[in-house]
């Protein structure tokens, strides 16, 4: 039987940000989103066929913030002044000590702090500013793209391609 809904019964009400009133399922979201682009660049791009298994632990991977290094195929996940918090190619995380020697406790190389950046997306505003060699991973909608490019780096790193 399906459950009804009243607006009425609502203290407060919001809106996502195409303005669309709507409860998301997010984890069947999520994996319908990854499917749809696994199957496409499996059957259409001719990529390896095992990006289209997923574990439930491959999930793992995924949080809101993750930045793409463009240029290597690194995720980092940054603190609010630029420095990295957490990296890893592909999904392979690397280990505190390998952090600390790409990293230290500088800025990320696409992070300008002493500038910072307006966003046009709500609730986003001040953040530093980024070259354009990098993609945020910033909303859910996002993560399974994030979880996606992660697991074609790791393709084309066993490949010898990165």
């Amino acid at each position: 039987m399906a459950q009804h809904f009243s607006l009425a019964a609502c203290d407060v009400v919001g809106f996502d940000l195409d303005h669309t009133l709507c409860r998301y399922n997010l984890p069947e979201s999520a994996r319908l989103i990854y499917n749809s682009f696994a199957q496409f660049l499996v059957k259409e791009k001719g990529y390896n066929e095992g990006l289209l298994t997923l574990t439930p632990e491959d999930w793992d991977f995924c949080c809101k913030g993750l930045a793409l290094d463009l240029e290597d195929g690194t995720f980092i996940k940054l603190a609010a002044d630029g420095t990295v918090l957490r990296a890893s190619h592909g999904t392979k995380m690397m280990t505190p000590e390998a952090l600390t020697e790409a990293f230290g406790k500088k800025e990320w190389r696409h992070c300008v702090s002493d500038k910072r950046c307006t966003s046009d997306k709500p609730g986003v505003s001040d953040i530093p500013c980024c070259s354009g060699k990098c993609y945020f991973y910033d909303n859910y909608f996002d993560l399974p793209g994030a979880l996606l490019c992660a697991r074609v780096v790791d393709s084309l790193t066993k490949v010898g391609s990165i």
